[in-house]
């Protein structure tokens, strides 16, 4: 998700024995043939966005119920479904911060987190369909309140923006074009600093973000060009679609167990589908994944064992006004999570 133009290090063994807890431990995600029970929840939000022309909300927020009437929860077989209440959008500054939205997106999160941490605990597979990518940080505190650890961030757009690199005094920044770095820990602290932790959500060396289509262009290091000096590793798109999905997950996968990464968070943007397959999200373009693509990574990255939740993001229903995409969505969303049948030879 972009914006419109819109280093902390991390002490990894001291956060992870902090937020691990006396009650901390996921179990490891599973194996390629291992079932999951699925706790399916639904973030109803488009906190993270600007309005639409016209000053209309966006409509991502209504993405969960469109995705569950289309069977969502049949087809992933959830063992559970918990849904949060949507919160109130307000499309102007709010006093003490330059975030749209700020305090709700914070509010949010904080119960977002919970309900993550809780479906972990229970060694349960928290699934979070949004919304916006804002859910991305209250589903990267729950997983880190249950002691996981790491991120993959599958997004056409790195979601990179913070003060460090745009003049947040003359735009009103939104979460959801700037979440990959506060999820690292850059931005205002009402978004970077959460209780118990004291250090970022993930750190640099433990994020991998993978499908970015711009990168390397005249505009892209124009508003992002500190990224490629961070230590966040990135697949941009053209090289996961040259080098084939089965080699991108494999060196994906490496780099996860390289870090001691078996219980990472994955974050998919829809928007990384390309625009002629899915053109009814936020900011459509191209290149990007099929259906096809996207449901082959993420079954292989959750095949490996080492992601221990996901979320889904900005779909907008408001730009599928006949629900032809509804569908599609499901069944790439369930062929990615659904565990392949144990090999009987």
């Amino acid at each position: 998700m972009s914006m419109s133009m819109t280093r902390r290090q991390f002490n990894l063994m001291a956060g992870a024995a902090l937020l691990a807890g006396p009650r901390g431990g996921l179990s490891r995600a599973g194996t390629k043939a291992e079932a999951r029970d699925i706790s399916l929840i639904l973030a109803p939000s488009n906190l993270g966005l600007s309005p639409n022309e016209g000053g209309a909300q966006p409509g991502t927020w209504r993405a969960p119920q469109v995705l569950i009437d289309a069977g969502l929860a049949r087809a992933i077989g959830a063992a559970e479904v918990v849904r949060l209440e949507r919160p109130v959008y307000e499309p102007g500054a709010q006093s003490g911060t330059r975030i749209r939205n700020g305090p709700a997106i914070r509010a949010f999160s904080l119960q977002l987190a919970e309900r993550v941490r809780d479906s972990a605990r229970q060694h349960r597979f928290p699934v979070v369909i949004g919304g916006d990518c804002s859910v991305l940080l209250g589903s990267l505190y729950g997983l880190r309140l249950a002691g996981g650890r790491g991120l993959v961030h599958i997004d056409a757009h790195s979601d990179f923006s913070h003060p460090g690199n745009y003049d947040s005094m003359k735009v009103l920044g939104a979460a959801a074009g700037m979440d990959l770095a506060l999820a690292s820990g850059r931005g205002e602290p009402l978004l970077t600093t959460w209780p118990v932790t004291g250090v970022p959500l993930a750190g640099d060396g433990d994020i991998i973000q993978v499908g970015e289509r711009a990168a390397g262009t005249v505009a892209f290091m124009g508003y992002h060009g500190d990224l490629p000096r961070t230590d966040i590793t990135q697949f941009s798109t053209q090289s996961v679609l040259a080098e084939g999905i089965e080699v991108a997950a494999r060196r994906i996968i490496a780099k996860l167990e390289g870090r001691g990464l078996d219980r990472a968070w994955l974050h998919v943007d829809l928007d990384v589908l390309d625009q002629a397959v899915m053109p009814a999200v936020d900011a459509p373009g191209s290149p990007g994944f099929n259906f096809a693509q996207l449901s082959g990574l993420i079954a292989a990255l959750c095949a490996s064992g080492r992601i221990a939740g996901a979320d889904f993001t900005i779909y907008d229903p408001e730009r599928d006004p006949e629900g032809r995409y509804a569908r599609p969505l499901v069944q790439c969303i369930a062929e990615g999570l659904r565990p392949p049948a144990p090999d009987k030879t």
